[in-house]
């Protein structure tokens, strides 16, 4: 069976039979392939973040090519995205000749962005973690899911007399505070529990107007069920996922269960489907290109997951490149029953150095 790289489509979130869709744009005439669905480009959307991506049934079959010439994709893009854990590092440890792959996009040029999916920590504390393995970062480049959950309610006028109801870590805290937003929950709900007496009554804040979900180490019962009664009591109440990421990288030693695992607990007992603001909706994406005006054929997205980093450069419109460094490995990526297919792959990002060299 041939290998297809995906051609992404959107559907509402909520639709619970997606349909391929009937539209597939031409690749790009430029150095490796991209795709854009959801519209040209605009101001961070909330139509898109609401989006998930479907696989259509009918693709052409295009291989990932094995990244043998770093040079000419570097020179044929203007901007990297890279996402952080499995790429920059894992759990604390930071992956080998990182630093020195940096200096050189940067000696070129290259504008250089970080997105991740982890929500638990805001871009000052990404920042600093940055800093603490010897990387010089400026937050401005860095856009973390935390983040863009503030910046979807943003872009969506939230009132300001509404509350959110975070199940998640700090980093969702700090970036709902620094957009102005009410918040409650978090970590300080991760020590209640809830005693089921005869007749108990679970009292929540009827002025809670969106519910966000990311990766919490505090999760227990009692953040599903007063989640749970905000989103399905409340009028209105939006169910928002900073991602649906299934594993994560917490230490470099295994794999660690995602957010989407706390995501899914929510989704099981509201039945109701979250918006996604992270990888592989194209929010960020249209926030990053609105922000430093980027044209996202010039824009190569790397990353370590299919799913996610993948399918967002590809739903974005960019080139994409993936590492074997994180969750994916080759076998994967070459199996049968996989279709999203990168641009390229190659190791890690290091191998822009040797293969730079080669080239030369």
């Amino acid at each position: 069976m041939l290998l297809a790289r995906a051609s992404p489509s959107f559907l509402p979130s909520t639709s619970s039979s997606p349909t391929p869709s009937s539209q597939t744009l031409p690749p790009s005439a430029s150095f490796g392939r991209s795709q854009r669905s959801c519209g040209a480009l605009t101001a961070a959307s909330p139509h898109c973040a609401v989006r998930r991506p479907v696989m259509a049934a009918a693709a052409a079959a295009v291989p990932a090519a094995k990244l043998e010439d770093a040079e000419a994709l570097i020179d044929s893009v203007e901007t990297f995205i890279f996402d952080c854990d499995g790429v920059i590092w894992k759990g604390d440890k930071l992956i080998d000749g990182v630093p020195e792959t940096l200096d050189l996009l940067r000696s070129k040029g290259k504008r250089l962005v970080f997105v991740t999916n982890n929500s638990t920590k805001s871009r000052k504390q990404y920042g600093k973690k940055f800093e603490s393995l010897g990387l010089s970062v400026n937050e401005e480049e860095i856009f973390a899911s935390s983040f863009a959950a503030a910046a979807y309610l943003e872009s969506i006028d939230f009132p300001k007399d509404k509350k959110v109801y975070v199940i998640g870590e700090e980093g969702i805290l700090i970036e709902l505070e620094l957009a102005g937003f009410q918040h409650l929950g978090g970590p300080t709900d991760g020590d209640k529990k809830i005693e089921l007496k005869p007749g108990f009554y679970m009292e929540h804040d009827k002025d809670v107007g969106a519910v966000v979900v990311g990766f919490d180490r505090y999760f227990n019962y009692y953040k599903v069920q007063y989640g749970t009664l905000c989103i399905r009591e409340n009028p209105g109440c939006l169910f928002i996922a900073t991602n649906r990421d299934a594993v994560t990288h917490l230490t470099d030693a295994q794999e660690w269960a995602g957010g989407g695992s706390m995501v899914g607990a929510v989704l099981g007992s509201t039945k109701q489907e979250p918006l996604v603001v992270g990888k592989p909706s194209t929010f960020m994406m249209d926030y990053l290109a609105k922000k430093f005006g980027i044209t996202t054929s010039q824009i190569c997205m790397v990353g370590d997951r299919l799913d996610t980093d993948i399918l967002f450069g590809q739903n974005g419109g960019c080139k994409t490149l993936l590492v074997l460094s994180g969750v994916t490995s080759v076998e994967t990526l070459q199996s049968p029953n996989n279709t999203i297919q990168p641009d390229f792959y190659t190791n890690q990002i290091s191998d822009f150095l040797t293969l730079k060299a080669a080239a030369v």
